[in-house]
Formats: structure tokens, C-alpha cells, sequence
């Protein structure tokens, strides 16, 4: 099949608990390692999302499937696959997320894998999608789909744990159809580095660190940088050009440069990152959505960008979005939308 075809996005859907932490609740829990002022101004936090015990990342999933679903108008039964963007940290170790949306939504017709690549799964799930529908003649309707809540893991007393602030709840879905016309995906590109693949994560509940009844109290808190000199300055030397490379090259790859960029939805980082990437790639505040309400919903960021960006109509016909984002492991993605 011709890579000329037409595939676009038919729209978004998104699901926010709607309990949250203030950036002085954060500073507190930090015991004031960090002030209020420091928080909001430096890590770019004005309040965080969590979940309570019905929202599983699962159940959070569906429930943005349904909102999808709900502002598209597609019968769950057209969908042919269903990529699930849904974080390990889920209601039952070792379900298919996928299959948990697949059977209640109803998309009796679709089979469905579960994706992971961190914080960078929804924009590796565009490519997926976009290459799934190219390659194979009976695919014609795809839903990438996830909910995270690994905010649950963060402990604000550990100081190396301060870029790890910001996790917060939610869920997001997004159906991306053949011979759609409109928002069509373009050009993406992917780095890894996989020197950093252990230097971060949870550190106890797997089969080399199991949980015991000496070490439970710590456990549901252990999301930690396990080497965090290597990777703050392995991030510091690669990451900005890396993310740039990418952003580069998903632009190259659609026939576009950097001066025809018209919107950034990127994840949430630190106030003075995003700043520096709209310097660099020449773009103002308004060709943005800085996430300091939300927090950093892990890879549903990207989703939540260009929903409230739709919603807040910020994007005409014919405008280029950059979808960025980056992940533990570590990962950079990028991704070209063409809008309208």
C-alpha cells in the first residue's frame, strides 16, 4: 500500500480525576526542602492530579475511550485494533489493558496489544498506528488508548526524585483512521539510549527485588533514580539535542522545517526546559499549552496538549503540531500532525 494515503486523527478523548495536590501541598510533603514559590516557579507545578480507588489505570482508560467515542461518533464495533498506552502500574498485574477497553466499549471486531515505552508510548503508538494502517489492507480504524496514575509512586522526601514531582493522574484516547482526511499524521522519529535503561524505575516489586513484609512500607514508594548521577549527566549531555534531532528529522521526514512549526505539544518538564524549546524551535507562549494545571500525565500528555488545544481553539486549518515527548529507558519521540 501507498505511504501516500490519507491518515488522520478523528479526534480525542480525555478522562482527569478530579482530586488533586496543590504546589503547596507538594512543598509541605517535601518538608521544605522545597517552597511553594520554588515549585510553582521552577518545576512548573501549580497542582498535580490523583487518582482515588475506583480510577485505576484501566478503568481511566475506558473512561477516555468512552469520551472519545462520545465526541467522534465512531461505533466501537468499526474499530479494528486497539493500542493500549496504558502504564504498567495498573488495577491487576499481568491483564491486557487493551482487552479490558476492547470488552467495554463493546469494539466486538478488534483484537488488541498492550505498548509500552514510558512516557513516550502515545507518540511510538502514532507511528505504530500510522504504519499498521499502511501495511495491512484490513485495518482501517485504530484507538490508541491509556490511563497512569504512576504518581503513586513518588515519595517528595527524596530529594533525587524532584523531576519526578510533577506525575500526576489520568487518562486520554485518541481513534486514528484510513482515508481520513483531515489532521493527518505525518513525519515521526524515535531515539533510544539504552545505556539508561536501569537507572530509573520502581525499584521494589519485580522478581530481582520482590516485596516482603520488611520492606512493604517502602515499596509502594520506591519509583526512584537507581543510578541518578549517570542519568542526570548522560540527560544534561544528550537529551535537549536529542529531542531536537527528533523533532528535526519526524519535520524532514514530512517535507516541513522548523519555520512552519505552528503548535508544541509537548509533556510537562520543568518551566525553564519548555522555555528553551519554544526559544529553540522559534515558537511563542500562544503556540502552546504549558501543562502546569495538569501536572505530567506521563504519555497521555500529548493527548491532553492537543485536546485542550482543540477545546481552547488554538489550532486552524493547516497548522503544524509537533507532538514531543520522552521517556525513562530513555526515549525522545516526535510526531507531525497536519491540523484541520
Amino acid at each position: 500500500m501507498s505511504n501516500s494515503i490519507k491518515i488522520g486523527i478523528v479526534g480525542t478523548g480525555i478522562y482527569l480525576p478530579k482530586q488533586f495536590k496543590t504546589a503547596k501541598n507538594i512543598a509541605l510533603e517535601t518538608n521544605g526542602v522545597w517552597t511553594e514559590e520554588a515549585v510553582i516557579e521552577k518545576l512548573g507545578i501549580k497542582k498535580v492530579l490523583y487518582a482515588n480507588k475506583e480510577e485505576g489505570s484501566q478503568e481511566m482508560s475506558y473512561l477516555a475511550a468512552l469520551d472519545c467515542l462520545n465526541k467522534t461518533n465512531v461505533d466501537p464495533k468499526d474499530i479494528d485494533v486497539i493500542l493500549s498506552i496504558t502504564e504498567e502500574w495498573k488495577e491487576y498485574p499481568l491483564t491486557t489493558s487493551a482487552l479490558y477497553v476492547q470488552g467495554k466499549i463493546g469494539a466486538y471486531n478488534a483484537w488488541g496489544i498492550d505498548l509500552q515505552n514510558r512516557c513516550c508510548t502515545s507518540v511510538s503508538a502514532i507511528k505504530i498506528a500510522k504504519d499498521m494502517l499502511t501495511a495491512d489492507d484490513e485495518i482501517d480504524t485504530i484507538m490508541i488508548v491509556g490511563g497512569y496514575r504512576n504518581g503513586d509512586f513518588v515519595d517528595f522526601k527524596d530529594k533525587d526524585m524532584s523531576m519526578m514531582y510533577n506525575l500526576s493522574a489520568g487518562g486520554g484516547a485518541m481513534i486514528i483512521k484510513k482515508d481520513h482526511p483531515y489532521n493527518l499524521i505525518l513525519g515521526s522519529h524515535i531515539i533510544a539510549d539504552g545505556t539508561l535503561a536501569r537507572t530509573a524505575g520502581v525499584e521494589i516489586g519485580g522478581s530481582c527485588n520482590p516485596i516482603t513484609k520488611e520492606n512493604v512500607s517502602t515499596a509502594y514508594k520506591s519509583l526512584k533514580l537507581m543510578d541518578a548521577k549517570k542519568m542526570k549527566d548522560r540527560l544534561n549531555e544528550v537529551s535537549f539535542n536529542n529531542w531536537l534531532k527528533c523533532v528535526d528529522q519526524s519535520l524532514r521526514k514530512s517535507n516541513l522545517k522548523r519555520e512552519n512549526l505552528d503548535y508544541l505539544g509537548i509533556l510537562h518538564i520543568k518551566r525553564s526546559g519548555h522555555n528553551d524549546m519554544l526559544k529553540e524551535l522559534n515558537l511563542s507562549e500562544e503556540q502552546t499549552i504549558y501543562l502546569e494545571d495538569y501536572g505530567h500525565i506521563g504519555q497521555i500528555d500529548q493527548i491532553l496538549s492537543l485536546h485542550l488545544a482543540v477545546e481552547n481553539r488554538k489550532l486552524k486549518p493547516g497548522d503544524n503540531v509537533c507532538l514531543l515527548a520522552a521517556g525513562i529507558g530513555y526515549v525522545w519521540a516526535s510526531s507531525i500532525v497536519r491540523w484541520g
